[in-house]
């Protein structure tokens, strides 16, 4: 059984130096412009924007599909993408897409599975596979609550759980690309 889902928007140009673009699905419009850089207006979404919100949706859209299949519970899911504006003898082009994935889980034992999950969803994730190549990396899987069980001045052991400060509070650099 073949199966097709068809997705439309329609742009305009305002006036100016502003446009409008509108998606079926939704009754808000979104006001854009072209990058300052190229003469645009300030504070105004770009189409490398939208773009680039696009892959981070879906592949936030994505993960949690996955997860909900998976049974899979995270705290948090942040995704942050990045391409690079390049420009060759036929013009500008964007390319070098990142995405990085910051995955947030209650326990220190579903790192690798949320891992796996990152790892499939980048497989997946529909936008980023129209983009390709697309690289991701992952800024780290954190747990909230580490299972950690340091000796007692008596030589026995006692277990309790230890919050570590929150993803986003303190450096990201150093990441692991998968």
């Amino acid at each position: 059984m073949r199966f097709e889902q068809e997705y439309r928007v329609t742009a305009w140009w305002a006036s100016g130096r502003t446009g409008l673009v509108k998606s079926s699905s939704t009754p808000n419009a979104i006001h854009f412009s072209s990058s300052p850089e190229f003469g645009g207006l300030e504070g105004r979404w770009t189409p490398e924007d939208l773009l680039l919100s696009s892959l981070a949706s879906c592949f936030t859209v994505t993960f949690r599909v996955l997860a909900q299949r998976d049974n899979f519970e995270y705290t948090d899911l942040e995704v942050s993408v990045q391409a690079t504006l390049g420009k060759t003898e036929s013009g500008y082009i964007l390319n070098e897409f990142l995405i990085r994935p910051t995955l947030t889980v209650l326990f220190d034992h579903d790192r690798e599975r949320g891992m796996a999950l990152l790892r499939k969803t980048q497989a997946v994730c529909l936008v980023s596979k129209a983009l390709a190549p697309v690289s991701v990396r992952s800024l780290g899987v954190h747990a909230l609550f580490c299972f950690v069980e340091p000796a007692n001045p008596n030589g026995t052991r006692s277990s309790f759980f230890h919050l570590p400060s929150r993803p986003g509070s303190g450096d990201r650099a150093g990441g692991r690309a998968f």
